[in-house]
């Protein structure tokens, strides 16, 4: 994507380069999909984000290079089962009384809502990870830190919706926790482009790199470990052990 001149600037006078990354290792990457379900992305419910439904096209692309390459695919599922105990802020001060309960009713994982919108190509080998609050990654959300350790994952590739709530604070905990993150700009979607844009340019200014599902799968299938025309990018890092013993 086009970012303007003064971001593109503050990053390279951070960083050096506008995108870091020239490969990624397809069997240390994830692509972590975030809470494209019913719930969030289909007309009658409540979390519906209608842009989301435009994305599938690319995250199922993205989800069968990232196969292909040896890596892995993750689904992430918000589920509210007890949400008003272990949430309890959230639904008693952030939400009114009646969003409060369809929310608890639509999001509950025997509802409809909890489940993947049809249209998406998610196979038996990938992984469901169940989530109970914004970021997969938070303390007690999910399993997904056990998971992506595990495997030896260090780069994670981020798409669903929406942009600027569960899919970045998710990101935003994964760049914390030493990963190298990616968000991936035409798998992801928001309310109104607004939001989607904004979060973008948020994340490329301080957290990690934006890029195209074409740009991602190139870099996936790139043998060189120096991309055509910038000498000064480079593979994404191994994470920190430090921060996996931390974890474990």
């Amino acid at each position: 994507m086009e970012f303007p001149q003064w971001v593109v600037d503050r990053v390279l006078a951070r960083q050096g380069v506008l995108h870091p990354y020239d490969r990624f290792e397809g069997r240390k990457t994830a692509f972590v999909v975030v809470d494209l379900q019913n719930y969030f992305t289909q007309p009658g419910y409540q979390g519906e984000c209608p842009a989301a439904r435009d994305t599938f096209g690319a995250v199922n692309r993205l989800a069968q290079a990232v196969r292909d390459a040896g890596g892995t695919v993750i689904w992430i599922q918000t589920s509210s089962d007890g949400a008003d105990t272990f949430w309890s802020h959230h639904h008693a001060y952030m939400l009114t009384p009646e969003r409060s309960a369809r929310r608890l009713e639509e999001l509950a994982s025997g509802h409809s809502g909890f489940a993947l919108a049809p249209g998406l190509d998610a196979r038996a080998e990938d992984l469901r990870v169940v989530k109970r609050c914004y970021s997969a990654l938070t303390r007690g959300s999910s399993r997904l830190a056990e998971e992506l350790d595990a495997r030896g994952i260090t780069t994670l590739l981020i798409g669903g919706t929406v942009t600027n709530a569960c899919c970045e604070s998710t990101a935003r905990d994964a760049m914390a926790m030493d990963y190298a993150t990616v968000m991936v700009e035409d798998a992801l979607s928001a309310v109104t482009p607004g939001e989607h844009l904004a979060a973008l340019q948020q994340w490329m200014l301080f957290f990690g790199d934006v890029l195209s599902v074409s740009e991602v799968v190139a870099r996936l299938q790139a043998a060189s470990g120096v991309a055509p025309g910038d000498g000064r990018a480079r593979p994404a890092p191994p994470v920190a052990a430090a921060m996996h013993e931390q974890r474990s």
